[in-house]
C-alpha cells in the first residue's frame, strides 16, 4: 500500500497566499522526511480553494528540494494548457528527476479560467478527449503531428524524449481524474490509471474501478496489463490523526467548512449558468466518516478497508486541514511513524 499527501496549498480564511503557498512546500518536505511514498499537487485559478496556479511548477520546486519521494500533479488542468507544452515539461520532470514525475491531468470545471486562457467552453466540454490523445501521443511517440479540430500542427520531433530515462523505466507515468461514467470509460480506452475524488466513498469507488476494468479489456488491453494498471489507481482523501477520534474530528469541523465556504464559493462560471455548492458543515462531516480522520488505528482500518473493497491500494490524502504549519508538519510526522506500520 502507498500513502502520499493530496496539497491543495489552500488558503485559509485570514491566511495570505504566501503562508498558504510555505505551508504547502513544507508539508511536501515533512512528507518525505515522514517515509510517505507521494506528494500530489493541486491547480486551482483565481479561488483561494488552492493558490497554486501550476501544479507542474510547483512538481519541478519540490521534485528539487526532495531525493526520494514521488511528485505528482492532482492534477494539471488540461483545457487552459497547451497538450505539447505541457507533455514537454513533464518529459523533462521525468527525465531530470530520474522518474519521479507523475502527471495527473484533469478536466477542470467551467470556470473563468476558460475566458482568461483563451480556451473557451468548448475546451472544457467537447475537446477534452483530443487534448488528452494529443498528451499521450507525446508522451509515447518520437514524433507527433496532430489533424483534429482544435489542434492543427505538422509533424515535429519529441525533445527531449519522455522514454530516454537512463534507467530504461520508460515514459512518465500519467494518471487521469475521473468524476464520471464518461471519464471512467476514457481512462480505460487510454490504459490509464484514475484519480477517484474524496468525495465518493468506497460503494462508488468500487463501481468506478469495476467499470474501468470491463471497459479496458473491452478497448483491447492485455488482461496483464490491465491489472498491472488497475493496481496504480489512486484514492484522494483526508487524513487527520489525533489520540481520540472526536478531537481529530473537531479539528477540522473547526477550519475545512470556512475554508470550503470561501474558496469553492469563489468560483465563477464561465457562461454564467447556475451552480450549487455543497453545505460546507455536512461536507465536512462526510468527509470525516469516509476517510482516516481518528486515532492511527482507526486511520489504518479505513484505509485498509478502503483498499479491501475497491482494490485501490495508493491514496492521496489531505493533511492541512487544520489550515496550521505546525499542525500539519505532526499531522504528516503521526501519518508515517503511526499509520503506515500498520498498514505494512
Amino acid at each position: 500500500m502507498r500513502v502520499g499527501t493530496f496539497v491543495p496549498a489552500a488558503q485559509f480564511p485570514g491566511q495570505g497566499h504566501s503562508e498558504a503557498l510555505h505551508r504547502a512546500v513544507r508539508s511536501a518536505e515533512a512528507a518525505e522526511e515522514a517515509g510517505l511514498d507521494a506528494v500530489w499537487l493541486a491547480e486551482h485559478h483565481f479561488v483561494p480553494y488552492g493558490v497554486c496556479p501550476s501544479a507542474i511548477t510547483l512538481a519541478a520546486l519540490l521534485l528539487g528540494r526532495t531525493r526520494r519521494i514521488r511528485v505528482g500533479t492532482a492534477v494539471s488542468v488540461l483545457p487552459t494548457a497547451h497538450p505539447v507544452a505541457l507533455g514537454e515539461q513533464a518529459a523533462l520532470l521525468h527525465i531530470a528527476s530520474g522518474g519521479r514525475f507523475t502527471l495527473g491531468v484533469g478536466r477542470g470545471g467551467p470556470w473563468v479560467d476558460l475566458e482568461v486562457f483563451g480556451a473557451g467552453l468548448e475546451a472544457y466540454e467537447r475537446h477534452f478527449p483530443e487534448s488528452l490523445e494529443v498528451l499521450l501521443r507525446w508522451l509515447r511517440q518520437d514524433r507527433v503531428a496532430a489533424d483534429g479540430e482544435r489542434y492543427r500542427f505538422r509533424e515535429v520531433p519529441v525533445v527531449p524524449r519522455p522514454d530516454e530515462l537512463i534507467d530504461g523505466s520508460g515514459a512518465p507515468e500519467a494518471v487521469l481524474a475521473c468524476t464520471s461514467p464518461g471519464s471512467v470509460r476514457l481512462a480505460a480506452a487510454h490504459g490509464l490509471p484514475m484519480l477517484l475524488g474524496m468525495h465518493c466513498g468506497d460503494g462508488e469507488k468500487a463501481e468506478m474501478t469495476a467499470l474501468w476494468r470491463r471497459e479496458a479489456l473491452a478497448a483491447g488491453h492485455d488482461p496483464d496489463k490491465v491489472e498491472r494498471i488497475a493496481g496504480s489507481h489512486v484514492s484522494a482523501g483526508v487524513a487527520q490523526l489525533a489520540d481520540h477520534t472526536a478531537d481529530a474530528v473537531e479539528a477540522l469541523l473547526k477550519a475545512v467548512p470556512g475554508w470550503l465556504r470561501e474558496g469553492l464559493g469563489a468560483h465563477v462560471t464561465v457562461d454564467g449558468r447556475p451552480r450549487a455548492m455543497r453545505d460546507p458543515y455536512a461536507y465536512t462531516e462526510l468527509l470525516c466518516r469516509l476517510h482516516p480522520v481518528g486515532t492511527p488505528r482507526l486511520a489504518a482500518d479505513r484505509l485498509a478497508a478502503t483498499a479491501e473493497r475497491t482494490g485501490i491500494r495508493r491514496f492521496a490524502l489531505l493533511v492541512e486541514g487544520t489550515g496550521q504549519l505546525a499542525a500539519t508538519e505532526e499531522n504528516v510526522r503521526r501519518l508515517g511513524a503511526e499509520v503506515l506500520p500498520l498498514l505494512r
